[in-house]
């Protein structure tokens, strides 16, 4: 088993080495370039439409779908995953975390407008889309085995990195912190997680729009305590942020150095993470909006990447550059603990593992969607109810097993599935700015 652990992480290191990176990036490039930098003049836009009255044809607000998404993207990564990306690539990695935010915007924006634009109704009367269908619909049936393979990849991805690891994570954090047995944590999870995802994506919208805003808002104001306590230090955290993301990072302290490629490749990787523009993820649950054009909802989705990148992460990496404690050789949640006990003392454990609890939880909601709507692409309707009952049992499962190997095919799937995704990015490129121009055209 150790061998085999060993080389799936070996693929895993490869897949998500600068291939992967570039192809991500260069979609993010090529669409902010083709759309005039649209999401980033469009942003005020953006978020006026979060607080409009829906409008147009849907199953979920177009607000609820922008909740939806975030409760996915809003995870273990704004935490564990800054954090990993400072410890291996610096302060640096945290100006290549906003650079491949800024234009993920872009492809976040793209991938919205298709899964629009491509949807269709299911047998229930709901709508469903995302790259599996706008790969068969827009680029033809003769593409219909790329969707497939996203479909097949996507459905597993989410036992992965959106069931199993999030358990986990909660399961060993409270036990770390607190002494609360894994099985305990697995049993309440699945239970929590039951009464959610067993009513569909209309109760998972609901409990996104009251849970995401709150959690944020919270791990926000926790976050900028700290900054302003070290306030005075803010200025030099930010000039060695963006000093070692072009020259490299020095050894300091329990911290062993890095060079450039690492600050672009660890911040950009746990970028993506976090974020998830590219993946493919996030059209699934704006596909279900009310909304009257493509364009519209596009400009809402945008907004994911920002919140979580641009806001969320920001105050994690922040807080730990600016409290000196990226200097302490930890890493993971450990790193992030020591920089808000920095401010809260003992208290800033609660703070650290109270937050990666309700992102867990949030992020099994999200990915149970996403992974709910490729399970029936690829088998029909009557294989919905089966799939979520699945979802809770493996909720207990993951909090109590070893993951080295659920991690490792985790990362492969999720590599696996944004492949055909940023292929159908590409090619569809054209439908974007057509609809974009259509729409914005009329609203000057």
């Amino acid at each position: 088993m150790s061998e085999l652990i060993t080389t799936l992480k070996a693929i895993s290191e490869v897949l998500w080495g600068w291939p992967a990176l570039i192809l991500i990036a260069g979609t993010g490039i090529y669409l902010t370039l083709r759309l005039a930098f649209l999401p980033l003049r469009r942003l005020g836009f953006g978020f006026r439409q979060i607080f409009a009255p829906s409008t147009g044809e849907g199953t979920i607000a177009a607000g609820a779908a922008l909740a939806t998404s975030l409760s996915a993207t809003i995870g273990t990564g704004n935490i564990v995953g800054v954090a990993t990306a400072i410890h291996s690539g610096g302060p640096g990695a945290l100006v290549w975390m906003w650079l491949i935010a800024l234009v993920g915007m872009a492809t976040k924006y793209a991938e919205a407008v298709l899964a629009v634009h491509y949807r269709e109704k299911d047998k229930r009367g709901q709508y469903v889309g995302g790259p599996m269908y706008y790969i068969r619909n827009g680029l033809g049936q003769n593409w219909a085995w790329l969707a497939l393979i996203f479909a097949f990849f996507g459905m597993f991805a989410g036992f992965g990195i959106g069931n199993t690891v999030q358990a986990n994570s909660v399961a060993h954090g409270l036990s770390s912190s607190f002494g609360v047995p894994t099985w305990v944590t697995g049993l309440v999870l699945a239970v929590l997680v039951a009464l959610v995802v067993l009513g569909g994506v209309k109760r998972i919208a609901r409990v996104a729009t009251f849970i995401v805003p709150f959690m944020a808002l919270a791990y926000l104001l926790a976050g900028l305590v700290v900054l302003a306590d070290h306030a005075a230090q803010l200025p030099a955290a930010l000039a060695l942020c963006f000093n070692d993301a072009f020259t490299g990072t020095a050894a300091a302290g329990g911290f062993a150095g890095a060079a450039v490629k690492e600050a672009i490749r660890f911040g950009m990787a746990r970028g993506i993470f976090s974020n998830e523009a590219g993946l493919g993820s996030a059209p699934i649950a704006h596909a279900s909006a009310n909304t009257d054009h493509p364009a519209r909802q596009g400009s809402i989705a945008m907004l994911g990447t920002f919140i979580d990148t641009i806001v969320v992460c920001s105050v994690t990496g922040l807080a730990i550059i600016a409290s000196g404690a990226w200097t302490s050789g930890e890493k993971g949640a450990p790193l992030s603990t020591l920089a808000f006990s920095s401010t809260f003392g003992d208290f800033g454990d609660v703070v650290v593992v109270c937050g990666l609890a309700v992102f867990a939880f949030t992020t099994l909601l999200g990915w149970s969607l996403y992974s709910e709507r490729c399970t029936q692409y690829l088998f029909g309707e009557r294989a919905v109810t089966p799939f979520r009952v699945i979802w809770v049992l493996m909720v207990p499962v993951g909090a109590v097993v070893g993951l080295d190997l659920v991690w490792a095919l985790a990362d492969i799937m999720n590599v696996l599935m944004a492949v055909p995704n940023l292929i159908a990015l590409l090619l569809l490129a054209p439908v974007v700015v057509r609809l974009s121009k259509e729409f914005f055209e009329r609203h000057e």
